[in-house]
């Protein structure tokens, strides 16, 4: 059997390294919304260890075990063994996407992607009446979410860069395509080249991403080591609006979600709270936070296949934002966003932004209160 699953022989050690301690139930959301052991962690690497000592076949029932996890790596934290559960995860997925073994919404990912520039196939696209493809010291890539889905998010971040006078041009990008190698096939390599390309033209020195996915995949992922080669700067926004002030700040109770790709997996932590303190100076953190963050349920593929799980998970994560009594919760993700509204209940009256979206109404505040006061 396990030459029916020969990415995953590599990691052989790492699998029966697990020792079912179950440390990673308690951050497993996956676990915390379904409650089955076998979507957990320790779960998967027992099915994974019968497969591989041929106890147990590969059937479709795995797909629904080994395909519902969203790559959060809360796990990875937990584990006293030191197995990295999603790294594992990545090569079974391809082994069973090439023996034809895949959920029908992941297949579907990759297939859009070979005739659309954009994960949603989604048509005309917003250019939020900035300048396109032109030369500028920095390329803002928005991401598809942030384009699609988010479009707001987006805007707020071109306002935000636009009032601090920053020297910006977007580009006709296409999808980054790094989601495709979590759940089992490849990066599009003419994708990249679009990208990597474009980029290049605008003769910039530094590339800001509204999307954390996005930046992993540019900083890390083999296929985009041409972008690398530039010698630009990859920054995410968190990370770029670091180096400004704002003059404006809130009395309201403020607090922030670690998204998993900006916190966990790219290290990403203080930038964030380094501005959202400027602006809030009633700042609360929630119970779990950092690299403890608990997962807003939409990555790994785990949106668009189990939709009903995802949103689960999310509420998870806002009745934290219930007990702290918050009236604003800010992210720095377009997917938590997007996630974590379309989960908000009626009766939980807080607010969901983008850091830049809150900075956004603060400043359009401040020039109502000075229109108002103007002669």
């Amino acid at each position: 059997m396990v030459e029916k699953l020969p990415g995953s022989r590599d990691f052989y050690d790492r699998i029966i390294r697990c020792n079912n301690c179950g440390f990673c139930e308690a951050a497993c959301p996956i676990f915390k919304a379904t409650r089955r052991s076998a979507l957990n962690a320790r779960g998967k690497m027992i099915i994974l260890q019968d497969i591989l000592a041929d106890r147990q076949a590969i059937c479709d029932e795995l797909i629904e075990t080994l395909f519902q996890c969203t790559f959060c790596s809360g796990c990875t934290t937990q584990c006293p063994a030191g197995v990295n559960v999603p790294e594992i995860l990545r090569a079974v997925r391809k082994d069973m996407v090439n023996i034809g073994t895949c959920h029908a919404a992941f297949k579907g990912m990759d297939q859009v992607l070979d005739k659309h520039p954009n994960i949603y196939a989604a048509g005309e696209r917003e250019r939020f009446g900035r300048k396109v493809n032109q030369k500028a010291e920095i390329v803002f890539f928005m991401g598809c979410v942030g384009q699609y889905r988010e479009e707001d998010a987006v805007e707020a971040a071109l306002d935000v860069m636009d009032h601090l006078r920053v020297d910006y041009t977007l580009i006709e990008e296409v999808c980054c395509s790094g989601v495709l190698e979590d759940i089992g096939f490849a990066i599009h390599d003419d994708l990249v080249r679009k990208n990597v390309a474009l980029v290049r033209s605008t003769g910039a020195k530094a590339l800001v991403t509204g999307c954390p996915y996005c930046l992993r995949t540019f900083k890390h992922r083999a296929p985009y080591q041409p972008l690398r080669d530039l010698g630009l700067e990859l920054l995410h926004i968190s990370q770029f609006l670091t180096q400004f002030d704002f003059p404006v700040q809130t009395h309201l109770k403020v607090t922030y979600h670690d998204p998993c790709d900006l916190a966990r997996h790219a290290g990403i932590y203080e930038a964030p709270r380094q501005t959202i303190k400027k602006i809030a100076p009633n700042f609360v953190e929630l119970p779990n936070r950092r690299a403890n963050s608990l997962c807003c349920g939409a990555g790994g593929g785990v949106r668009g296949a189990y939709p009903r799980n995802s949103l689960s998970m999310a509420r998870q994560r806002l009745k934290e934002v219930e007990e702290v009594g918050a009236d604003i919760l800010l992210t720095e993700c377009h997917s938590c966003v997007h996630n974590l509204s379309n989960a908000r209940l009626r009766r939980q009256k807080f607010e969901i932004y983008t850091t830049s979206q809150f900075i956004r109404r603060l400043l359009e505040g401040q020039a109502l209160v000075a229109a108002n006061k103007a002669p």
